[in-house]
C-alpha cells in the first residue's frame, strides 16, 4: 500500500485548491450497497482495465452564484467547474503516470450535449457513484450526492490508476433530512419523494427542460441542488434559513437582486 504517494496525491490537491478528495478501490463496485447497484459495464476495470484504485476529486458550486439560477451567472460557473475538473483530472493522471503508475482521468461529462440525454440519460462512468464509494458522501432524495461541506453542491471527476492506494471509508451517515425541498421545487416535477436509489428522478423531463435553457444559455437548472439546506457552505453564506427562497417579503433584496442577473445575459 503506496501512503507515501497519497500523501503527494493529497498535497497536489491542496496545491491545487481542490477541497475534496477520496480513494475507492476497483472491488467496492462489484459488491452492492443498495438496489439496483451499478451494471457492471460501467465498472472502472471495464472502462480501464489496468485500474486498481479510483481517485475522486471534488470542486464546490458557489452558492451565492446558483441561487441565480436558471442564469448566465451559473451557466458560466458550471463550464468553468467542469474545465477546472478536467484538467486537475488530466494534471493528476499525469503525475500518477511520470511516477510509474499507468492512470487516466475520466472527462465530467461522458456526453456530447444534453439533447442526447434525452433518449439516453446515461453517461459512461458515474462520478457521483464513485464519490460515494470514495467516502465523499451520501445519497440524496433529488439523488445526487450530498456532501458535509457542501451539501449537493460539488462536482466530480474520478482518475482511474493501476497505484494501489490507501482507502477511504465509505461514509455511515445519511446526510439526506427527507425534507423534500428539491421534490417542491423542482420546476418539471422530475423528482420521486422515495429515498435513492427506489425514488429514482426523471431523467427524460430533468433533461428536457435543460435542453430549453440550453437554447437560452442558462443552462443547467440546479434548483434541487440550490434548496438543498445540507452542507456548512449554507452557514458561511448566512443561508441557514432556506424559506429565502420562498420569502419574497423578508428576503426581497436578495430576491430583487437574483432577478437582477436573470435579466441579462440569455434569452
Amino acid at each position: 500500500m503506496n501512503n507515501s504517494l497519497k500523501d503527494e496525491i493529497l498535497g497536489m490537491c491542496s496545491q491545487l485548491d481542490i477541497p475534496m478528495m477520496g480513494i475507492a478501490p476497483v472491488e467496492r463496485w462489484a459488491t452492492p450497497l443498495f438496489e439496483p447497484w451499478i451494471p457492471e459495464q460501467f465498472h472502472p476495470h471495464n472502462i480501464f482495465p489496468e485500474a486498481v484504485s479510483v481517485i475522486v476529486i471534488g470542486l464546490p458550486v458557489t452558492l451565492p452564484v446558483i441561487e441565480t439560477t436558471p442564469s448566465i451567472y451559473y451557466y458560466e460557473l458550471y463550464r468553468t467547474i467542469n474545465t477546472m475538473l478536467d484538467q486537475y483530472g488530466y494534471r493528476i493522471s499525469n503525475f500518477l503516470n511520470r511516477k510509474g503508475h499507468p492512470s487516466v482521468f475520466v472527462p465530467r461529462d461522458g456526453y456530447g450535449d444534453i439533447s442526447v440525454l434525452i433518449n439516453e440519460p446515461t453517461a459512461f462512468f458515474s462520478h457521483r457513484h464513485a464519490a460515494f464509494l470514495a467516502g465523499l458522501g451520501s445519497f440524496g432524495v433529488n439523488n445526487t450526492l450530498l456532501t458535509k461541506e457542501y451539501g449537493p453542491r460539488v462536482r466530480f471527476t474520478s482518475i482511474l490508476t493501476s497505484a494501489k492506494l490507501p482507502t477511504d471509508s465509505v461514509m455511515e451517515d445519511d446526510l439526506c433530512t427527507r425534507c423534500m425541498g428539491c421534490v417542491r421545487c423542482c420546476p418539471v416535477g422530475a423528482i420521486d419523494k422515495k429515498d435513492y436509489p427506489e425514488g429514482i428522478i426523471r431523467k427524460d423531463l430533468c433533461s428536457k427542460y435543460s435542453e430549453k435553457l440550453r437554447n437560452r444559455f442558462i443552462s443547467p437548472c440546479g434548483v434541487c441542488i440550490k434548496v438543498c439546506p445540507i452542507g456548512e457552505d449554507r452557514k458561511h453564506y448566512g443561508r441557514e434559513d432556506t424559506s429565502i427562497y420562498t420569502d419574497c417579503d423578508k428576503y426581497r433584496v436578495h430576491h430583487e437582486a437574483w432577478e437582477h442577473v436573470r435579466r441579462y445575459g440569455g434569452k
